[in-house]
């Protein structure tokens, strides 16, 4: 594309992270069937390519895959390279620091073999890359979206690459930190917890077997997700102001001080790899539909990782956008007619908001400090793990295969 060349493409994915790749992935079959020409804008340069080898780093972040979504990855024809690296959860331990009470959620109970999995972010976004190279895709990398403005027919979007872009529909799938999103005038709702999630990858004495556990403590949170070998994710959530002490120490005493708060349960920590920190809120934009415009992924919701939603959610959202995508197409209406975005935003809002609402309610339940709600909270986990239909409810809902 010539610097200054305008070109028509029905849909614009303004972001080629995990959500906007796996969105333009997703719509491989819409772009076969109707012939749709779908552009995709990514600020980053891209890292490792399908020509290099895989190197696995023990501080490699990595993302929490519901089973629901494993089994879009695998309609996708996407799982079996991404199971590559992917270690299987097929336990999920909650318990709270000091009390009794625990909740077991095990996959054997529903004849599963996984609950979920855990992915390194860069290995999902390799394969999901190799796949964008398979097709046929306007790919604008690095190049940012420098003004972006209504028509009557979608958006028109100039790119710091020179290009121009005419977007019957344009999907804001750029992060949290969406400053389109903000340019026009879409507001978000944000309720700060004033909390901090600590994230590190570390090493421990025994075989995890497949557990995640979620830990409640008087500080937050804990969250230990399997990794292969004998290798966790952590998240360890800290009132603001009180991470930077644990971010100072020493290896050694930063594992001392994670297993004074979380116990014996998964071993002994020997290893901890670099440490980040980041400020939790519950965002919500107040739009998430116009005319020719769509917003995805932590742009449309931010939430907090206790309960390792967030891209499970923003992956369901895309599953729902390209079904309501189809159904326009197949009736002859645009990408970016209202009614087809109308469509998408009934499937989304029901699921969003009962994750929302999840998610938030567990982070302000177990963070009042009460004597009398703590054994309260205690006799719930004892009483669920003791109830097993309301169990394995719970357990088809985190696995994402129960809306």
């Amino acid at each position: 594309m010539a610097e200054g060349e305008t070109q028509r493409v029905d849909i614009a994915i303004v972001g080629g992270g995990l959500v906007g790749a796996s969105l333009a992935c997703a719509l491989a079959p819409l772009i076969d069937r109707y012939a749709l020409r779908v552009a995709v804008i990514e600020a980053a340069p891209l890292g490792e390519t399908a020509k290099q080898a895989w190197q696995p780093s023990f501080d490699a972040r990595a993302s929490a895959i519901a089973e629901g979504s494993a089994q879009r990855f695998r309609s996708l024809g996407l799982w079996k390279a991404m199971a590559e690296q992917a270690a299987p959860i097929r336990r999920i331990h909650v318990s709270e620091r000091g009390r009794l009470g625990a909740t077991r959620l095990g996959a054997e109970e529903l004849g599963a073999e996984a609950l979920g999995h855990v992915v390194p972010n860069a290995w999902m976004g390799r394969v999901l890359h190799r796949r964008l190279g398979e097709l046929p895709l306007a790919w604008h990398c690095p190049a940012r979206v420098e003004a972006i403005t209504p028509q009557p027919e979608g958006y028109r979007l100039a790119l710091s690459d020179g290009g121009v872009l005419e977007a019957g529909l344009t999907v804001l799938a750029d992060g949290g930190r969406s400053g389109l999103k903000a340019r026009l005038g879409i507001a978000s709702q944000e309720s700060p917890y004033d909390q901090v999630a600590l994230i590190a990858n570390v090493a421990v004495s025994r075989p995890h077997q497949g557990t995640a556990y979620e830990r409640f403590t008087r500080e937050g949170p804990i969250a230990l997700l399997p990794l292969p070998g004998q290798q966790m994710a952590l998240v360890w959530t800290h009132a603001t102001g009180c991470e930077r002490a644990r971010l100072a120490l020493a290896d050694g005493d930063f594992l001392a001080a994670l297993q004074a708060a979380f116990g014996d349960r998964a071993g002994r920590f020997r290893q901890v790899g670099s440490r980040h920190a980041y400020p939790l809120s519950l965002v919500t934009a107040r739009e998430t539909i116009r005319p020719g415009l769509a917003v995805l992924g932590n742009a449309a919701h931010a939430l907090h990782p206790v309960a390792g939603q967030g891209f499970n959610l923003a992956l369901r959202g895309v599953t729902d956008l390209v079904d309501a995508l189809g159904e326009a197409l197949a009736a002859g209406e645009a990408p970016g007619a209202l009614a087809t975005l109308q469509a998408f935003e009934a499937r989304r809002a029901g699921d969003r908001d009962a994750v929302t609402r999840f998610s938030d309610g567990l982070v302000r339940l177990f963070d009042i400090d009460s004597p009398l709600l703590s054994h309260a909270r205690a006799a719930a986990l004892v009483g669920l793990n003791l109830a097993g239909p309301l169990r394995r409810g719970l357990a088809r809902r985190a696995m994402g295969v129960e809306r």
